[in-house]
Formats: structure tokens, sequence, C-alpha cells
């Protein structure tokens, strides 16, 4: 068996069976009881983990899921969901294995020595359901995977990594036809509305332009919604945060019984302040610390975690913007800009912050133009900067939390789709978005007030004729209103915008999973 070292750098010791078997029932708590542990699979559900399950009992599917995501977005919750979901649909307990591959005793292994014992109880008949916590643990966890496939293993499988050297950073052609990489973000608007009961109808059509046709046709009531979009914004779309916020609101309404909308506000004893701050502790520390002190040296091999953390506060300053990697090397002590370039690509592959390249009509032209960086997730940004209470009076720089939602939302859905994102910038003219649909596009400039320009949606449609109507001026105050035939530009409230992406997203999600 393989030696473990002691945590306070005492000898190593060889663990014996009885140890790997005490591990193994904690893990795997149904083998036991039968069920799965509220606490660790609790009953609110994100919209993936009942398609996961779908896909694992689909004697159709052929491919391994692996859940990407950012850290603190629910993905093992997900997985324990799809577990308890197996269980209700009469999957025996004993078929269903669980392995948390950041576990000391189970880092050492390979994950032909654990799946190994799953795959001789199992029959092709009936296949072991196994997943994979925090995937990227594991030595030649791609290799392995692929031996599991190909050899024919009786399992179905599941995993997770909150950095993508789960498919980045090892041998591509293992995972060709093997597994399927399913992208979960923070919550959406959407989402968020659900969870506090205060969903908002939508027709939802096959691409974005079309539901935004749509719904712009024939409005839907957003009545109350941009309170909740404020509160949304300030805590981050992350469960444990919203969860507590849905708690409070669904108890409030219940004892006020106004005859208001409960969630057009927030309720009592909250402000805020307080959840600002509660959000920026509980994410620095699980979010931005756990993913630049471990993640990102676990999966990439870095040894200057510190410097990587002065690259993402530098970079949270700058949300929004253009970056310039010789400026920002200057502003960092010097550091080399290949350094940059892959110190930035490690950060992008765990999920904190994402880039724009510039919109340029030819494939061969947008790499080599100035890009826009982005978080993830807003609250991620305030934490990374450690922005205090600042945002709340500060409109220019709610105005760039707006428009990194939006981007945030638009980002999500192009990872379902597949279509590419981009900003879009010539001398003074620049637009915000660009959503490069094949047949659909659209150009989107976000804003904070209905009276901003549009000279830079003008130009670009002059520049780029098929975006023609396909263009519009998004701000919290605006009309829904359709393109003029004139300009070819319309009108969006931020929080239509922000639903449709949400539902879009949704959509494209099942699609993805179906197929």
């Amino acid at each position: 068996m393989a030696r473990v070292r002691r945590s306070d750098g005492g000898r190593s010791w060889t663990p014996s069976a009885v140890d790997y078997r005490r591990v193994l029932v904690e893990q795997n708590p149904w083998q036991g009881s039968g069920e799965a542990p509220e606490e660790w699979a609790p009953p609110v559900e994100r919209r993936l983990a009942a398609l996961l399950a779908d896909d694992l009992l689909d004697t159709e599917s052929n491919r391994f899921q692996l859940v990407l995501g950012p850290r603190r977005v629910g993905k093992t919750t997900c997985l324990y969901q799809a577990v308890r979901r197996l269980l209700a649909r009469g999957v025996a307990p004993q078929g269903i294995w669980w392995f948390r591959l950041d576990h000391p005793l189970l880092t050492p292994l390979n994950l032909g020595e654990l799946v190994d014992p799953v795959r001789r109880a199992a029959r092709p008949d009936a296949p072991a359901f196994v997943f994979l916590d925090e995937l990227t643990y594991a030595r030649d966890w791609d290799l392995w995977l692929k031996t599991f496939r190909d050899e024919r293993w009786p399992i179905r499988l599941a995993g997770t990594s909150s950095a993508t050297a789960a498919l980045r950073e090892r041998r591509l052609e293992s995972g060709v036809g093997r597994w399927e990489e399913q992208y979960l973000a923070p919550y959406l608007f959407g989402e968020f509305l659900a969870l506090v009961e205060a969903d908002v109808p939508l027709t939802v059509e096959a691409t974005l332009a079309e539901t935004l046709a749509a719904n712009v046709a024939d409005p839907p009531d957003l009545t109350g919604l941009p309170s909740l979009r404020r509160w949304f914004l300030l805590s981050g779309g992350f469960p444990e945060l919203l969860t507590r916020f849905a708690t409070d609101t669904r108890a409030s309404s219940s004892e006020t019984r106004s005859g208001l909308p409960p969630t057009t506000a927030p309720p009592p004893g909250r402000d805020e302040a307080s959840t600002l701050l509660r959000s920026q502790r509980t994410l620095r520390s699980d979010a931005v610390e756990r993913s630049i002190y471990k993640d990102i040296p676990q999966a990439f091999g870095i040894d200057n975690p510190m410097m990587l953390e002065r690259l993402l506060y530098t970079l949270a300053g700058r949300v929004t913007g253009r970056l310039s990697p010789q400026h920002l090397c200057q502003e960092l002590d010097g550091l080399s800009q290949p350094t940059f370039d892959r110190y930035l690509s490690y950060l992008e592959r765990a999920f904190l912050v994402f880039t724009l390249p510039n919109y340029s009509g030819r494939e061969g032209t947008v790499q080599r133009r100035g890009r826009r960086v982005y978080f993830v997730d807003g609250a991620v940004r305030n934490a990374a900067l450690q922005r205090g209470l600042g945002p709340l009076t500060d409109a220019e720089e709610m105005g760039l939390l707006f428009e990194n939602m939006a981007a945030g939302h638009l980002h999500a859905l192009a990872r379902q789709t597949q279509v590419r994102l981009y900003h879009w910038r010539e001398g003074r003219h620049e637009v915000d978005l660009v959503y490069d649909h094949p047949e659909h596009p659209l150009a989107f400039e976000i804003a904070s007030s209905v009276r901003h320009s549009t000279a830079g949606l003008q130009r670009f449609v002059e520049r780029f004729p098929r975006f023609r109507g396909r263009c519009h001026l998004v701000s919290p105050d605006a009309p829904a209103a359709p393109p003029d035939r004139r300009a070819g530009i319309g009108l969006l409230p931020l929080d239509l915008l922000l639903l449709a992406a949400s539902r879009q997203a949704d959509r494209a999600l099942a699609l993805r999973l179906a197929g």
C-alpha cells in the first residue's frame, strides 16, 4: 500500500486495509443507510443535478461527465444530489461509490487501484455508478478514464474539478469521445429569482436573439426586480450565500403578509452592508485563497502563488478594462510577459476571470488584438480587491459591476452554446459585448442610463452590417424597444437581458445532456 506522510511533518506511515475501509464508509454513508445525507444533498437543486442523474441512467449514453466550475459554486453538491436521485429511482446503494480524491489516504493511489474493486463487483447489466470528487488530485487520471472507457469497465462515471487542468493541461486525445465537460457557472439571475420564489415567466426560443425579440414584442412584468438584482450583485451567485438569503426572505414573507410581493425588499434585519461584507469574507477565504494557494499550485505546479494573488488583485482593479500586458508587467515588479500570460491563463482555467478578444470579423486577426478582462462573478472581484463597502457609494464602480454581471451571464451562455463572445474597439468607438452566433448575432452596449451614447453601436453596424437590427443599448432604466429602422439599435432593460441569458443557458444545458 502507498505510504502517507503525516501533515505535522512526522514520519510517514502505511495505512492498513482498515484505514481505507473506514474512509470509504465515511464517504459512502448511503451504503449503510440507503439515503444521501441532507446536509450533503440539500433539497434545493440546480438544474444540472437532475440532468446528470438522467444521463447516468441513460443506457444509450456512452460518455463520462466532468463538472467544472469555480470553487463554492455547488459542483460537489450537484453530484451528491445526483446520488440521491439515483437512490430514489431504485439504484442499489451498494452500486454507488464516492471517492473524494483530495483525501490524504486516497491521493497517493491511482484510479485503477481505487476503482478496480468496484469493477469486479459490478456486471455489464448492472454497472456501478462512480463519483470522483476533485478529480485532478488523482495521478494520470486522464489515462485511467481512457482505460475505463476503452476496456469497457462496467461503470458510469461523473467527476468534479475546480480547475480545467482536467481538460487543458493533460493528454487531450484521452478525452475525445470518452468524457464530456459540463460547466457549472455561479447562479444566474433567473436561477436566483426562482430560488427566492420571484420567478418571472419568459418566452424562450431557440436562440438568444429570438428570445429577446419575443420578449421585447411582449414584455414580461419586471416590477420589483431592481432591488433583487442589486442584492444578487452584492452577494454573488454562490449557493451558500443565496440559500441563506432565500430562507430569510421566505421566513419574512410568511411573517409580514403585507400584501406586497415579499421579494421586492430584503428581509427584516438584513442590510446591504452586512450582505456585502459577509460575501467578501466568505469568497475571499473559500473561492479566492483556496484557488490561488491550493487549486492552481496543485493543478499547474506553480511556485509563486503570492505573485498570482497580486496579479488577481491588479486585474480586479481593472475589471471590464482592456489588458495591457506591458504596463501590468511593469506594475508587478518587472514580471516577464511569458509568466504574465501563463499566470493569467491559470486564473482563467480556475474560473476566477475570463477575457474577451476584440471582434474583427476575421478569425485570423482576433487573437492579435487587445482583450478585456472580467470576473466570473463580480462578488469574487470585490473579495479579491477587499473592497469593503466601497461599491455601495460609488456609482461608477456600480456601473462596472453591472457590465461585469451582463458579461458573466453571456459568458455562461456562450460556454453552453459554444458561441464566441467578444468585445469591440476601433479608435474611439467601442461596444461592450458581441455574441457572435453564426445566424443570429447580437451586440450590446451596457450602460448605467438609457441616455448613454449609441455612437459605438452605430459605428459597429457600419463596419459589420450583419449586426444591423441586432444591436441593443442595455441599462437598468431602459424600456424594452425593438431596433429602430434608421440605426438598427434597440433598447433592453438590464433585467430582461439577464433573465433571457439565464433561461437560454438552462435550455442549452438541457439540450447538451439530452443529446
